[in-house]
């Protein structure tokens, strides 16, 4: 799991970001294992990893920093937002329960999973009425409000990546590339 980690949370893990999600083939019981070691070693950083979906010998894996999370759900418009997909409270660990449940029962992906990786409400919103269509740029997520702004932060976070994979490479390990709370 380390390098999952470190290949596609580098940005959580930096606090630029407040989550970050990857899939990873592993039977129930060692993702039960992993999930608790690297909960433990990074619980005091402020990052938690929680699956919210295990399917087929694989994982979605979700990985996120709670003081980030929090701001995000308290951001305006987000609970009447979040309200409309059935969620009756804007508190981190209801809406993250109601969030697994949407993934796990619904046909689809819920598309309103962008507020929980930390992207605007209003490109969530406009991935929505748009059906993922006309945006104005794209990156980690699709962009239908500040493009310069969404830029801005696209190259921060492969600026990260990089610096992360190469401390990595270097030696360094998780624990120590995340910054702390």
């Amino acid at each position: 799991m380390e390098k999952y980690l470190i290949a596609h949370c580098a940005p959580t893990l930096a606090s630029l970001k407040t989550a970050s999600l990857f899939c990873f083939a592993v039977s129930r019981e060692e993702l039960s294992r992993q999930l608790a070691e690297w909960n433990a070693q990074l619980q005091e950083k402020g990052i938690f990893l929680t699956a919210l979906r295990f399917c087929g010998g694989r994982a979605l894996v979700y990985v996120c920093r709670r003081s980030h999370l929090c701001a995000d759900l308290r951001r305006p418009g987000v609970a009447r937002f979040l309200a409309a997909y059935g969620y009756t409270s804007a508190a981190p660990e209801y809406a993250l329960a109601h969030l697994r449940q949407r993934i796990q029962e619904g046909e689809g992906f819920p598309h309103e999973i962008g507020i929980f990786l930390g992207y605007p409400l209003g490109d969530v919103i406009g991935f929505i009425r748009n059906g993922g269509k006309n945006c104005k740029c794209s990156g980690c997520w699709k962009v239908y409000g500040n493009v310069c702004e969404a830029q801005r932060r696209f190259a921060q976070f492969q600026k990260c990546r990089e610096i992360y994979a190469r401390r990595y490479h270097e030696g360094k390990t998780v624990r120590q590339l995340t910054v702390a709370a």
